[in-house]
């Protein structure tokens, strides 16, 4: 085990690398047309305008499309999610955001800019990005100034010219941030954005709040690679998903910092962090890098559950297969916010869960790292399939404690079945949540029950091998609810349709295979 504070550099530092269906009709609003050419000054601008990437990830500007193909068109200002119609967006496809963030102090504003490097997927007279709250100070589209337009929650930017359908652009995106936005959710979510500590932040972009951080494709189902460049004061450090590139003091003293996340990431698992941090290096399975992040005073109260990671991968790899990314770890949360959150690569676990009993600290690792499988790697395709990446989280957090001093799983289980209606009548169905009830418990350990009911039907044996098969074929994609029944009929080698409909979708709870003795309590009103 390695222990560094802040892998701070005297010179450049190099980490090794290792090996929803209602169309949504609206008028826009009258908001402030943004007249880009030549204006856009604000304080920070000179700090802000050396620190947007220049010319690396753009093409030259589109010409107008050919006449022979259809005319240009607005994207649509969302994918169509039944539960979130305005999360992401249509006409488009990214292919690498570039972001930048000249941190100053906790809950003050700072320069920030994106580069999101996309490819047109129609002939696009104008596009949305999700990008709530910040202060807008100037768009370009392939570097020639760009009209753009608030919509609520939606930045509809409108280029120069049309862009051809096929043709890759490079939409840059200068504002001013604001490390206050937080927005409230009545379920286990709670607040989420900027999450400030005593000397910094963390980000919880779940499930829509990446939007508050950068200008964004928002859906769990829309992943790109993010590079990240993190300007810091002396003395503070800087992480984020992924491999840490270099970093670099500059002649005022101030750190850059420079991450990749190696792989496509969802914008609601994005993580960064800015605080007086310890970087915890060991190594796991396979020689899989480790990196926990911890705020220098929790270093030694959070060591013994921290290093029980090793053992919670192999545990879920003997399970699942191996780990699906580069690297893992643990960023201890110094807030008072009680939620962790699977951030890819980098999984954020609140101080009070380090610090309290084994068991409940347990149950939230083995919770999160469960994600980077289900939820991470093999994204959920709509939100209604959210039962999918948090059911399975709950059943394997619920499996590992019950065989590590925990209640058992059967026993989790059976409590769970006579609330079931219970939750199906204030919460929805599994697979039929609706957007305020989202992250409620049916989506837990009521999806874990679906899960608990499959495996009872055909043996742990086949339920084992529609597992790996599930992370294995759709590892890196995206995947509903659909596509676990089917592949959950193929391995099982019978149609189980029948079986798993009622499960998720019906209006009660079908009896329990193998326990004809348990019953559902009655529904209250």
């Amino acid at each position: 085990m390695e222990i560094t504070k802040g892998s701070l550099p005297g010179s450049a530092h190099q980490e090794p690398r290792q090996g929803r269906p209602r169309p949504v009709l609206r008028s826009r609003r009258a908001a402030l047309v943004l007249a880009l050419a030549g204006t856009g000054a604000f304080t920070g601008a000179a700090v802000l305008a050396g620190m947007l990437p220049q010319g690396t990830d753009g093409s030259p500007a589109p010409g107008p499309a050919a006449s022979s193909g259809p005319a240009p068109a607005p994207g649509a200002p969302g994918i169509g999610d039944p539960l979130m119609p305005l999360a992401g967006n249509g006409g488009y496809t990214v292919r690498r955001y570039t972001l930048d963030f000249d941190w100053r102090a906790p809950r003050t504003p700072f320069a920030a800019g994106a580069a999101i490097r996309a490819t047109a997927t129609q002939s696009l007279s104008r596009f949305d990005l999700d990008f709530a709250g910040n202060t807008l100070r100037k768009v370009t589209v392939d570097g020639a100034p760009a009209a753009a337009v608030r919509d609520g929650d939606e930045l509809v930017v409108t280029p120069a010219k049309p862009i051809p359908r096929g043709s890759t652009f490079t939409v840059r995106v200068a504002y001013t941030a604001d490390p206050t936005q937080r927005r409230h959710r009545d379920d286990a979510i709670q607040d989420y954005g900027w999450v400030p500590t005593s000397d910094g932040t963390v980000v919880c972009a779940q499930p829509d709040g990446a939007k508050m951080i950068f200008p964004a494709n928002d859906h769990p189902s829309l992943r790109a690679p993010v590079t990240f460049r993190i300007s810091t004061p002396p003395g503070l450090d800087a992480v984020a998903n992924g491999r840490l590139v270099e970093s670099v003091r500059r002649p005022d003293g101030r750190v850059r910092w420079t991450y990749d996340s190696e792989q496509p990431i969802a914008p609601q698992l994005v993580q960064m962090a800015i605080g007086k941090f310890t970087f915890v290096h060991s190594t796991g399975p396979r020689g899989l890098p480790l990196r926990d992040v911890v705020p220098d005073g929790l270093v030694g109260d959070t060591e013994t559950y921290r290093s029980l990671t090793t053992e919670h991968l192999a545990w879920l790899e003997r399970r699942l297969g191996p780990y699906p990314f580069r690297r893992y770890g643990v960023l201890v949360g110094d807030t008072d916010l009680p939620v962790a959150l699977e951030t890819q690569s980098l999984s954020v676990v609140p101080k009070d869960d380090l610090l309290g009993e084994r068991v409940d600290a347990e149950r939230n690792l083995v919770h999160e790292l469960t994600h980077h499988w289900m939820g991470d790697s093999v994204a959920i395709r709509r939100w209604s399939d959210l039962w999918l990446s948090e059911g399975h989280a709950r059943f394997y957090e619920r499996l590992y404690s019950g065989e590590h001093g925990g209640a058992g799983l059967e026993d989790a289980m059976r409590a769970a079945y006579e609330q079931h209606d219970q939750w199906r009548r204030d919460e929805g169905a599994p697979a039929a949540p609706t957007e305020p009830t989202l992250f409620k418990v049916m989506r837990y350990d009521g999806s874990a029950l679906v899960l608990f009911a499959l495996r009872e039907k055909v043996g742990a044996e086949t339920f084992d091998r529609i597992e790996r098969s599930w992370v294995t074929k759709y590892r890196g994609r995206a995947a509903g609810t659909r596509e676990f029944i089917a592949l959950a009929s193929q391995v099982a080698g019978e149609d189980l349709n029948t079986f798993l409909n009622p499960w998720l979708y019906g209006p009660h709870t079908p009896p329990m295979p193998g326990h004809p003795d348990w019953q559902v309590d009655p529904v209250e009103d």
